[in-house]
């Protein structure tokens, strides 16, 4: 199971820390620019480095597929190599697309994206709930029957996500926890070794306060927590979002691991200098998140 995988590589390179690739034209360094070269071929140079720059450190990487879909046919093209290739360097894959729909075309967007005949045949796929639990389901079936895995949003990091999370539905529940409530019931059918379900959540980790709830009810269910660093994320907010054993989480960061270049005095422009700045700040996001959870929980498994 593809949970599982994702577990020992983290005890592994004692790190619950994943980087995402998120394509901004504006913000790549110069230096793969070149004049003659189409857009997307520097798009494909720059992934493929920052995951070289990174694969001894984490444990998985999590492509934006909207920053690839804005070069139409070729960015889905640049999509599937680099997650590929990140598989070749032993990487997970979580393809952060956010898919959902109901009935065969749920099921078609499964097929594409996690199926291991699938064109994509990511590792794990983050899906909307907001269409119900029968275009759920799909998505974890196709999940469990090739053994890869679904992060469901549940707390999302922006701001306005409480207009609808902190909603409360017919029942007298606020959205938030009873999607936590679904999550950690889909999730039983679909266990690990390790004792963690293939189904997760995703939860901001702008809400540390409420990732304390959201933990008790989802005690199974990996979180995949975005907005660390940019979004406001920080290394001391992280703690509540994991059990007592240090697992239970990956903290997701992009722009303050691809972009820390525009904020450096005296950064020359070379890909050697650009790769080396990347993997010092997923080195920093590992160490410091690591320290945290290793003051809050002494019984850590790693």
């Amino acid at each position: 199971m593809v949970i599982d995988q994702l577990i020992e590589q983290i005890r592994y390179k004692k790190n619950p820390c994943i980087v995402g690739i998120d394509p901004e034209w504006g913000k790549i360094p110069a230096c793969y620019k070149a004049p003659n070269l189409p857009a997307h071929a520097s798009i494909l140079h720059w992934s493929l480095d920052v995951i070289d720059a990174v694969a001894d450190i984490v444990p998985a990487i999590k492509p934006q597929m909207a920053f690839f879909e804005v070069y139409g046919a070729e960015g889905i093209r640049i999509h599937q190599k680099i997650i590929k290739y990140a598989h070749e360097k032993g990487l997970i894959v979580i393809d952060d697309s956010k898919r959902n729909d109901i009935g065969n075309t749920a099921k078609a967007y499964a097929y594409a994206h996690l199926a291991k005949e699938g064109p994509i045949n990511a590792d794990f796929l983050t899906i909307s709930p907001f269409l119900g639990t029968d275009s759920i389901q799909p998505f974890i079936d196709t999940a469990i029957q090739d053994g890869k895995g679904v992060f469901v949003l549940v707390k999302t990091s922006n701001p306005s996500s409480v207009e609808i999370s902190e909603a409360i539905n017919p029942h007298g529940e606020k959205i938030v926890d009873w999607l936590a409530l679904l999550v950690n019931m889909m999730g039983q059918k679909s266990m690990g070794e390790h004792g963690y379900s293939s189904v997760g959540a995703v939860v901001g980790a702008t809400f540390p306060e409420k990732a304390k709830a959201l933990r008790e009810i989802m005690k199974h269910n990996f979180f995949l927590v975005p907005g660390y660093g940019a979004q406001g994320g920080k290394a001391k907010d992280i703690p509540p979002f994991f059990r007592s054993d240090g697992l239970g989480a990956i903290i997701s960061s992009s722009r303050n691991v691809l972009y820390k270049h525009l904020e450096a005095e005296n950064f020359y422009p070379s890909i050697s200098a650009y790769k080396q700045l990347v993997k010092q700040q997923a080195q920093d996001m590992q160490k410091n998140v690591y320290q945290e959870l290793k003051s809050a929980y002494s019984g850590m498994l790693y």
